[in-house]
């Protein structure tokens, strides 16, 4: 970790697409770089080091002004990536933040306890599910959670909200999520319908996100959706079960 912070790109405002923070407006900051490999990853260009070269090394005041040139009053500010929690420089991007009245959100693969997550208002964690190629870490997941809510893993901050985020592919993926959610029953449980996974040939990725926002594309979405719903149902699973609906709507374009 450095305090110069590897931007791969700042974009919005745009509306949250999943998760606890679903439909609200929001800043995007996604750096650089990420300890996980998952099979069906749709940010690559913000994983792996092929890409390094097109990242931008920014100071944390650097991120915030790029924040307020998209967005000059306070808005929710997203931290994504790869993984966001690989970067401590982002501990003063928060910092400055909240002095204008920004809230924040992470989302995070749960597996680097960054000491900044106790000051996140939303802590999004999202273990990856056997379709990820990933392995899982109870223990690493649990670290997180006590950093995060800075106290006691059972004590909730107010005005802070932790999330568990599972995208489902399959039903090993759903058996993963019902899993984890009872490892951490105090924690609302979202889970996402995993999307087609886009070409590893860039050249290719415009024609995937035509066919994706196209007919057969939101039809293909909404019968994955309509089946982890039927599943969730069936296993009486204490779970929200949403659409990924920035896919809906744009495909698996950036910068939306």
């Amino acid at each position: 970790m450095s305090d110069t912070i590897p931007i791969s790109e700042v974009f919005g405002p745009t509306i949250e697409g999943e998760g606890p923070v679903i439909g609200r407006p929001t800043v995007f900051v996604r750096t650089g770089g990420c300890d996980y490999r998952c099979s069906w990853c749709d940010s690559l260009h913000a994983v792996l080091p092929a890409h390094r070269k097109e990242w931008t090394p920014c100071t944390p005041h650097a991120v915030f002004a790029m924040v307020r040139a998209l967005a000059p009053k306070p808005i929710m500010v997203t931290l994504s990536g790869g993984n966001p929690c690989m970067h401590k420089g982002l501990e003063e991007v928060i910092r400055m933040g909240h002095e204008h009245g920004d809230t924040f959100a992470v989302e995070t693969q749960g597996t680097i306890a960054t000491r900044w997550l106790k000051d996140c208002d939303w802590v999004v964690l999202s273990p990856k599910p056997p379709s990820s190629g990933m392995k899982y870490d109870h223990d690493k997941l649990l670290r997180c959670l006590i950093v995060a809510r800075g106290i006691h893993p059972y004590v909730h901050v107010a005005g802070q909200v932790i999330a568990l985020k599972v995208p489902v592919f399959n039903s090993d993926d759903l058996f993963f999520a019902e899993h984890v959610g009872k490892q951490f029953p105090d924690l609302p449980l979202y889970l996402s319908v995993g999307n087609a996974t886009p070409p590893k040939d860039e050249a290719a990725t415009e024609e995937f996100n035509t066919w994706q926002r196209g007919e057969a594309g939101l039809l293909d979405l909404l019968n994955r959706y309509d089946w982890l719903c039927q599943m969730v149902i069936q296993r009486k699973m204490q779970a929200i079960v949403l659409p990924q609906m920035h896919v809906l709507v744009w495909g698996n374009r950036r910068g939306v």
